[in-house]
């Protein structure tokens, strides 16, 4: 897929001196508080039904339930089926669906967009953590509106503490990567995950414009494949992990995509890699 067309308001915002002053104003994380409050109220649940038809969103995929507010519905559990995990354990599952772009990590940088580089020290603010993953893949996981929000373990294994960098809370969408650091400035978690079929890998779970939480269920944990790992309140989010130097085998074509400018898109569970 093909990076969409962004919307005139977007480009506004992210594009003219007016439009960048009230986007000061947008990105605070205390805007999105207030926002993800209101949505957390019966008020709310009059958006729910447009939002529905808006995003072309199938409810026949989700377990049929009543919801008191907007969040409860966006954070709704699909049906099992509808998601199945890929069982051979040597195969890479996705965490979650979004649209998928893949990068080599090169000097400790990754994520080239527009002539303008990430490091992986900025990215997790542990510059020690960052070596280990020196000729690495990055995989990050773009999570727009209409996508299942929840997302899973990709292995078996245990994970280490929850570490919380505070940040502002910009769209994740293409137009602000053009002029923004988004995964650097943005409020964001990420935890060691000690995998048994890859090795250590970071998961990042990235905050975006109204998105009011990060909602991981667990800290210090014994996860196994497929298990619900966590999920985001209202607004589009993305999922970064970071695996170390020939620990997953990625297909070439997801690389040449990427670099092309396209996507992939992906679902929770499925096979996107192996050992």
């Amino acid at each position: 897929m093909k990076k969409e067309n962004e919307s005139i308001g977007l480009r506004f915002l992210y594009h003219t001196m007016l439009g960048r002053c009230i986007l000061k104003v947008l990105y605070c994380p205390f805007i999105s508080r207030v926002v993800g409050m209101f949505l957390s109220t019966t008020l709310s649940k009059g958006i729910i039904k447009r939002f529905i038809r808006k995003n072309h969103i199938d409810m026949e995929e989700y377990k049929e339930e009543k919801y008191p507010n907007f969040n409860t519905f966006f954070t709704r559990e699909i049906k099992k089926d509808c998601r199945p995990i890929v069982k051979k354990e040597t195969d890479l599952i996705s965490p979650s669906d979004g649209f998928l772009s893949v990068y080599q990590i090169e000097d400790g940088l990754v994520l080239p967009v527009k002539q303008s580089n990430y490091s992986i020290s900025s990215l997790l603010k542990n510059e020690e953590l960052a070596k280990k993953y020196k000729d690495g893949i990055c995989m990050v996981f773009r999570l727009c509106v209409n996508h299942y929000h929840r997302y899973c373990y990709l292995d078996e294994g245990t994970k280490e503490k929850n570490i919380f960098i505070p940040g502002v809370l910009h769209t994740v969408r293409p137009i602000a990567l053009e002029s923004i650091p988004v995964f650097i400035e943005n409020a964001r978690e990420y935890t060691i995950l000690h995998t048994k079929h890859f090795g250590d890998v970071v998961q990042i779970e990235v905050g975006a414009l109204f998105v009011g939480k990060i909602k991981n269920h667990h800290q210090e944990y014994s996860f196994q494949r497929g298990e619900e790992k966590g999920m985001f309140l209202f607004g589009g989010s993305t999922i970064i992990l970071l695996f170390q130097k020939d620990a997953v085998w990625l297909p070439k074509e997801y690389f040449e995509k990427t670099e092309k400018g396209y996507e992939i898109s992906v679902k929770m569970g499925e096979k996107i890699g192996r050992k």
